[in-house]
């Protein structure tokens, strides 16, 4: 069905290819605003979701593919332009596709999938990595200067959030698959 939230989380995967334009281009400041507004469709998406009590299954697992393709595209960008360190883009791809082999993989062998609930930690990430690429995106557009001192800390605490949620959703996954094994 398609409602308010998730005309929201389309446009958000629309502006995927928009913001790999531009930042190819070095179009850095478009790049920014449309990373910007995307990333501001996330939690919209949710809120008015959740006030107009208008969620939906499609839009369940619409948000989580969103969030994905907009991360993942834009460390891959940033990674691979220099922009980030290729440790920190190879984790985040790296989870990423761990989460979504595991939803494939439990609705393959167990006939159905992992429910789509984002955890805690899978929130501080999504949060830490929206920050992170903002603040390489207003630096490179030129509205803030920030020495890569900080740019050290901001991709080490972005790596350890990575790579804790990631560790996190791979206990929860095989806590459910054993669960579903043993019909408990």
């Amino acid at each position: 069905m398609i409602n308010i939230p998730n005309t929201l989380t389309l446009m958000r995967i629309i502006a995927v290819p928009i913001f790999l334009a531009m930042m190819v281009e070095d179009n850095y400041e478009t790049a920014m605003w449309v990373f910007l507004a995307a990333g501001a469709t996330d939690g919209l998406d949710g809120a008015v979701a959740r006030l107009t009590n208008s969620k939906t299954n499609l839009g369940a697992h619409l948000d989580p593919l969103a969030d994905k393709l907009l991360l993942v595209s834009s460390f891959l960008v940033l990674g691979i332009l220099g922009w980030v360190p290729m440790w920190l883009m190879i984790l985040v791809i790296v989870r990423d596709s761990i989460i979504l082999g595991g939803f494939i993989f439990s609705a393959v062998l167990v006939g159905h999938s992992i429910p789509m609930a984002p955890s805690m930690a899978g929130k501080v990430t999504t949060f830490t990595q929206l920050l992170l690429v903002s603040l390489v995106l207003l630096n490179l557009a030129g509205w803030i200067a920030i020495g890569s001192e900080f740019f050290l800390v901001c991709f080490g605490v972005t790596g350890v959030a990575t790579a804790g949620s990631g560790i996190d959703y791979v206990r929860q996954g095989l806590n459910w698959y054993s669960r579903e094994l043993s019909g408990d």
